[in-house]
């Protein structure tokens, strides 16, 4: 695909690729609008995307790119068919990224989002139940926002769906060690969206940057996770899984053995792709 090792060059031209090779979507839906709401730290843009006149559940999504890339545009496609396959409005969040903007900047977005959409979805055609959605550092972000809201008696959440997620500071995990070099990412790019996100080493043991080191992974939300085989972050994912389901959280974790991070966006020319996208809406269907 022509996509270089995302550690190999600077942080604006890996955000100009991550734009042109992720961006767009061939998926039509009936309602696309984007707006800005108060933030922490000045305003966060999000983007609506609706496919139905009816009032249904809102699922709100945080994008990929280690936190450090990613924008609206490169969530497009992922949130078009969330919203066409699911039946639910889905609120994209253009959360500040590193390194301008390290830890816990980002997620301070995410949280502010996820709280201003529990106040106000119908003004936007949401109703019913609130739902969570990630992919990579977007997962992470998604059960962050979990575990912070059940910590601080946050905004009730239906469900969490984590794609390929983003769970602990460490790169000893057998996938790591498989693919190392890639495709589409690699331990080293892992390693450098690390450094970037985080201020200084003391924020790698925050449950809330690494989300497998919580106290505990009980009276959380139902979950989905979704894992690759030649993914670096596979065992990142099943790692997770294992402590929901051991902590008595339920949780369905899809394996995909022959697919790459990232697979999810590939859903207009891979059939697992899209049968993984499917799983995933099924999960989060209205």
């Amino acid at each position: 695909m022509g996509v270089p090792e995302w550690h190999a060059v600077s942080v604006e031209s890996a955000r100009r690729v991550e734009d042109d090779v992720f961006g767009g979507s061939s998926r039509s839906i009936e309602f696309v609008r984007d707006l800005a709401i108060p933030g922490p730290r000045g305003e966060i843009p999000l983007r609506i995307y609706r496919d139905t006149d009816d009032p249904c559940g809102t699922l709100v999504f945080y994008h990929g790119g280690g936190w450090t890339l990613g924008t609206l545009e490169s969530a497009g496609d992922l949130c078009r068919e969330l919203a066409a396959r699911t039946g639910r409005v889905v609120v994209s969040v253009d959360y500040r990224l590193a390194p301008e903007h390290p830890f816990p900047a980002g997620l301070d977005d995410a949280y502010a989002a996820l709280e201003w959409v529990s106040q106000h979805a119908e003004t936007f055609g949401g109703a019913g139940d609130l739902a969570v959605a990630g992919t990579s550092a977007g997962g992470n972000l998604a059960a962050a926002v979990a575990l912070r809201a059940r910590d601080h008696d946050g905004p009730e959440i239906s469900h969490q769906a984590l794609c390929y997620p983003i769970t602990n500071h460490a790169f000893d995990t057998e996938s790591y060690r498989e693919n190392a070099d890639g495709p589409l990412l690699t331990r080293a790019d892992m390693e450098w969206f690390w450094e970037q996100y985080l201020r200084s080493p003391v924020d790698a043991a925050n449950p809330y940057a690494s989300v497998l080191r919580a106290r505990d992974h009980a009276n959380l939300p139902e979950a989905t996770v979704v894992t690759a085989g030649h993914d670096p972050l596979r065992d990142d994912g099943v790692a997770y899984a294992n402590a929901l389901d051991d902590a008595g959280t339920p949780v369905e974790h899809h394996h995909y053995p022959s697919m790459a991070h990232g697979f999810l966006s590939l859903t207009d020319s891979v059939s697992v792709a899209d049968d993984a996208m499917t799983a995933v809406a099924d999960r989060l269907e209205e």
